[in-house]
Order: structure tokens, then sequence, then C-alpha cells
């Protein structure tokens, strides 16, 4: 008989780079790669930082965890996310063949996953990830609204 593991959530290691980017003045986005229970990599946006569109804490988890392992694929891993990957991202994680994907707020306006794109229902889609919604949700809608909130103060 196999041995099942207990789950356990990194969703608390992703809200902390969620709120690390915030305070550099990011959108407060933060994810964490997991295979086999050891986190690869953990990130928060960096697109203003960087100069790059691309560098959200998805594609930079993705990026990092595959240099750290020399492959293409993160076949088994996990990503916790704090928000509902873009389309942008939920191809990349389609690509990487993550095994599952955990996120916190749903993003109506530019989400990828449930809303809009829906990438992973696409037929040109080769893999889907199992998905997990609302891990951590009102703590990651709130940054969110907060820090939304503050660049519209006059």
């Amino acid at each position: 008989m196999k041995e099942q593991r207990a789950f356990r959530s990194f969703m608390e290691a992703a809200l902390s780079e969620a709120r690390a980017a915030g305070a550099r003045g990011e959108v407060p986005v933060g994810a964490v790669l997991v295979l086999g229970g050891e986190v690869l990599a953990q990130a928060g946006n960096r697109t203003r930082e960087l100069n790059d569109p691309t560098a959200h804490a998805e594609i930079l988890v993705i990026r990092e965890a595959c240099a750290r392992l020399g492959a293409q694929r993160l076949t088994g891993a996990d990503l916790y996310v704090t928000l509902e990957p873009c389309p942008m991202c939920a191809a990349a994680i389609a690509a990487a063949r993550i095994e599952r994907l955990y996120f916190g707020a749903n993003d109506p306006k530019s989400g990828g996953v449930l809303v809009g794109a829906k990438v992973f229902s696409h037929p040109q889609c080769h893999h889907a990830p199992q998905v997990y919604d609302g891990i951590g949700a009102q703590e990651s809608e709130a940054l969110l609204k907060t820090f939304f909130a503050a660049r519209r103060a006059p």
C-alpha cells in the first residue's frame, strides 16, 4: 500500500514574497515552486525592477527551478502563487508540465486560468495542471487592494 503524505501548503511563503514585492513598489504577487516537499524557487514580481514585462513571479520561479534542475520541465512540481496566473504565466505553467497549481485570489481582469483566456482548457494546451484556487485568497486580495488603493490616492 502506498503511503500518502500529508498536504503542506507553501502559500505563506508565496504571501511573504508578495509582501516583499509590494514593498519594492511591484504589484504584490508572490510564487513558490516546490518539488517533493523541497522549495526549488521563490520570488515576487520584478517587472519594474528588471524592466521586463515577463518578470512575473511565476515566470521567475519557473526559470530558476529549471536552471537549478538543469531541465526544461518540472514534472511533479507544485506551484503556489498568490494571484490567478495571467495567460502568459498559465502558458508557461503548461509548457513546464507543472503538476499542481495552487493560487489565492481570482483575477477577473487579467486571469488566464478560471476567467479570460482559460489557457488550460484550450485544445492547443498540451498539459493542464490540477488547479486549486482560493488558498490564502483573503490575504492575497487585501495585499492587492491596499497596493492599488495607495496608487490611486491623491
